[in-house]
């Protein structure tokens, strides 16, 4: 097998693929790039067994296609030393050498057998829905940072997609926090929901266009495929029953305060730089039109406090809550005006994007109160 190809094309397709492959696989051979020679191009695959992410490339010339598998590290470290320069590939596939010639160099490296290489599972009888890559994108960041660790309850441990004939909604949790991302925009014939893993979302995020690019998503009870442009990725899914997300959300709150998200975003991150950093405590009083924000770490004698403007309605209310979960929720809004809706110091207060007009997108976000000291 023999051909010619961009240096530049080559590492940065090889690049969207490579997240996926991890150092600790039980499988030397996934530390390879799987390289399927067909007639007019070239499928590349990565994979750690749960997820395999494939991406096509076309290379200027092509004699005799195959397949063999090529080590990945050695490959990334060489292309990225070369800018913009032809690469030919010289592959026995008898004894699996493989020769890369550029310009006045030369190099060999030991490749492997394709047929060793794990084969990417097949979907029987997928339901299937396609959204806007803009779309997608904007649900995973949205909602990744929100996804718990809890080996106990590994659902918790993705995020939740559903889809209905009126909406899709995208929805993460870790029983501190959780958000829910609507949007009217998209739609399927039927409901269909399903729990993706944080790995292959993370790959999706990086590689996916936030724009009008179609991404076709097809699932089983097993597995989910996402396929756009040249890209397919293939991931296992969490399986198991999602939490009923929509209980936890409280209904009735009375006390609404409203503020410009930057000047809230930067005075918890002033406070609570004074705070105790293993339980991250920050104490909100709102009384009249005034909050304060106040935290301390008494073991330092560390102490700071805090007072804004803010539109509220309600009862004088004082409530504790995790800095650290404010500030990741309050970095993922994008409008000037948040509303903070609570209705008492023990149950859990939602922060909802104040908008103007609605829109197609629809996030709200819930985070639970700590006990105050």
């Amino acid at each position: 097998m023999k051909f010619i190809i961009s240096s530049t094309t080559l590492l940065k397709s090889l690049q969207t693929i490579s997240g996926v492959i991890t150092t600790n696989n039980t499988l030397p051979i996934l530390e390879n790039f799987l390289f399927q020679g067909r007639e007019e191009d070239i499928l590349i695959t990565a994979s750690d067994q749960e997820t395999t992410m494939s991406i096509a490339v076309t290379p200027s010339m092509m004699e005799d296609p195959d397949n063999i598998t090529i080590p990945a590290r050695i490959l990334l470290e060489t292309l990225k030393t070369y800018h913009e320069t032809p690469l030919t590939f010289l592959i026995d596939t008898q004894s699996y050498s493989v020769e890369i010639s550029a310009d006045n160099a030369k190099f060999k490296l030991a490749g492997q057998s394709a047929e060793e290489y794990p084969r990417i599972p097949m979907l029987e009888e997928p339901a299937t829905v396609t959204v806007k890559g803009e779309l997608l994108n904007r649900a995973i960041i949205k909602t990744i940072f929100a996804t718990g660790n809890d080996e106990i309850r590994p659902q918790m441990a993705g995020v939740f997609f559903q889809f209905t004939p009126e909406e899709a909604t995208f929805v993460a949790t870790d029983a501190h926090k959780l958000v829910r991302y609507r949007r009217t925009d998209a739609k399927a014939s039927e409901t269909m929901s399903f729990i993706m893993p944080k790995k292959p979302l993370n790959q999706l995020k990086n590689s996916v266009p936030s724009d009008d690019t179609d991404v076709v998503i097809e699932y089983n009870v097993t597995n989910a495929r996402f396929s756009f442009l040249n890209v397919v990725l293939v991931c296992r899914l969490i399986e198991g029953r999602y939490p009923n997300y929509e209980a936890v959300i409280p209904r009735d709150n009375p006390n609404v305060m409203t503020i410009e998200k930057s000047i809230l975003l930067a005075a918890i991150r002033r406070v609570s730089i004074y705070g105790n950093q293993s339980t991250h405590q920050i104490r909100f009083r709102i009384a009249g039109q005034m909050l304060s924000l106040n935290a301390e770490d008494i073991d330092f004698q560390n102490e700071a406090l805090e007072e804004l403007t803010c539109s509220y309605d309600g009862e004088d209310l004082e409530i504790g809550f995790n800095s650290k979960f404010m500030l990741e929720m309050l970095a993922n809004v994008e409008v000037p005006r948040i509303r903070l809706e609570m209705s008492s110091a023990s149950r859990a207060g939602l922060i909802i994007p104040e908008v103007e007009e609605p829109g197609d997108e629809d996030l709200l976000m819930l985070v639970m109160p700590v006990m105050l000291n």
